[in-house]
């Protein structure tokens, strides 16, 4: 049975596809013409940003308010650095710092940068306050673990990005900060009660709403006081009850990638959990990273589908279809061009640098940087010392493939900084530091999510709240090991 052309053209409204490469396929062009609401970028569509501009310049020639989606955070989350890592430090940073006036510039500068390439709909900030320590997706991403501190960071971000006309998603409602499982590869669930929902991972979305926010994420995590047994995403009770109803927010309300297992793996498939989403009251649907026109399309007919048959209101569909109309509407207004300060992100990353004990002991080291894994939300994005000494030697290695043998006979007599992301939750790299302390000049250089290990003996413990490219020169700096 055909789909109806009407309907067709209302359930692409409500999707963000995805394609490929460094241009547009023809069947990008296509369905963005059919009434697509947009495309989301990703770091493989991004070589420079020449090409960036061209890519977007070219996808409006085919809907000229396309929504050009992008998840750039700064920080370990960069789609704009992904080869070099991002010039501004991330929220942890950020954070740290705690004088919102930056958190605002900065946003702002991303904003420009995206403004620029031709990006109108940036997902981000991220405002999940991360309350475990172990959060295998959050980390980093996260403003810190205190909800007044997050709640106020939230909302300066969102005003500075959006005072270039990028409209601000805040990610990922209802909170993803107490989970210890990626909801890209199951389904997270937060057992906890609701009072303790609102006084925890909430208050940062009431200041994202309050501050203007365009849109909201959802999360593909369980709460079970609120979802029952359902993501949030699918949840009529999270999305359309408390979000719209209680907060009041007015705007746009965005899935995480219904390819996700917390969502595609919920629902069944793809298709069906498109509908799950927009009948709990989702209005743009991002389909995920790995899309084609098939899966469009496929995910295009079972909203018509659902839309005929009953199981998803007509209405609730020309509901969603005219929230992302007016977001991109508002995404299409001109505002006045910002300018870039080239120095904002590594000033801000200096203020962010908490050093403990005494650098000047290291001098002339041997730099070891242990191998880390990153998150699917990260990606392979070069991190750490590397682009910014001055010639120190620097060695790469898996904690648990080096000895403290190996690195003692190849520093001689230097000291040894060693370098990492998460090294408490290593017990190959915390042995090494150990070991190694006990016997020379060692420093350590924290690039992760920060905790209280903190081992004897050594010289001294340097911690910059995420590894992007501008935190790895504030480190460089710290050490006295900077090229100039």
């Amino acid at each position: 049975m055909s789909t109806d052309p009407g309907l067709r053209r209302l359930a692409l409204h409500t999707l963000l596809a995805a394609f490929p490469g460094h241009t547009a396929p023809g069947w990008a062009l296509e369905l963005l013409a059919d009434g697509l609401a947009g495309h989301t970028l990703f770091g493989t569509n991004v070589a420079d940003p020449v090409q960036l501009a061209a890519l977007t310049a070219d996808l409006r020639t085919a809907r000229p308010d396309a929504l050009l989606a992008i998840d750039e955070e700064g920080g370990d989350v960069t789609r704009l650095g992904h080869r070099t890592g991002s010039p501004y430090p991330g929220n942890a940073a950020l954070g740290a710092v705690d004088d919102p006036e930056l958190t605002r510039l900065v946003y702002a500068a991303i904003g420009t940068d995206l403004a620029a390439a031709g990006i109108n709909l940036n997902l981000a900030p991220t405002v999940d306050v991360n309350t475990a320590d172990d959060n295998p997706i959050i980390g980093t991403r996260s403003f810190g673990s205190d909800p007044a501190l997050v709640a106020r960071h939230a909302g300066a971000a969102i005003t500075g990005l959006e005072s270039t006309g990028v409209a601000a998603c805040a990610k990922h409602f209802p909170g993803h900060g107490a989970t210890v499982s990626d909801s890209h590869l199951e389904l997270p669930t937060v057992d906890v009660p609701l009072p303790v929902l609102r006084d925890r991972d909430l208050p940062p979305f009431a200041a994202a709403v309050a501050a203007g926010a365009q849109a909201v994420m959802s999360a593909h995590i369980r709460v079970p006081s609120l979802t029952g047994d359902s993501p949030a995403t699918f949840s009529r009770a999270a999305l359309t009850g408390l979000l719209r109803g209680e907060y009041g927010f007015r705007g746009v309300i965005v899935t995480d990638a219904l390819e996700m297992h917390g969502a595609a793996g919920a629902a069944g498939s793809i298709p069906l959990a498109a509908v799950a989403a927009l009948t709990a009251g989702a209005d743009l649907l991002c389909i995920g990273a790995d899309v084609d026109r098939p899966l469009v399309e496929a995910v295009a007919a079972e909203i018509a589908a659902a839309a005929t048959d009953g199981r998803l209101p007509l209405d609730r569909l020309e509901n969603a279809a005219a929230r992302t109309a007016a977001l991109a509407a508002w995404s299409s207004t001109p505002r006045t061009a910002g300018s870039r300060d080239a120095d904002l992100g590594v000033a801000a990353a200096r203020r962010a640098v908490l050093v403990e004990g005494s650098p000047a002991e290291l001098a002339s080291p041997l730099v070891v940087q242990f191998v880390a894994g990153h998150s699917i939300a990260e990606g392979r994005v070069p991190w750490g010392l590397r682009p910014h000494l001055n010639g120190t030697e620097i060695l790469e290695v898996e904690a648990g493939e080096a000895s403290p043998e190996s690195l003692a006979s190849r520093a001689g007599s230097r000291p040894v900084v060693i370098v990492g992301r998460r090294l408490h939750n290593s017990p190959a790299a915390r042995s090494i530091v150990e070991k190694l302390a006990a016997e020379r000049a060692v420093g350590v250089v924290e690039m992760g999510w920060p905790s209280s290990w903190r081992p004897e003996g050594v010289r001294a413990f340097v911690v910059t709240h995420g590894a992007s490219l501008a935190n790895g020169r504030a480190a460089a700096e710290v050490l006295g090991l900077a090229a100039h």
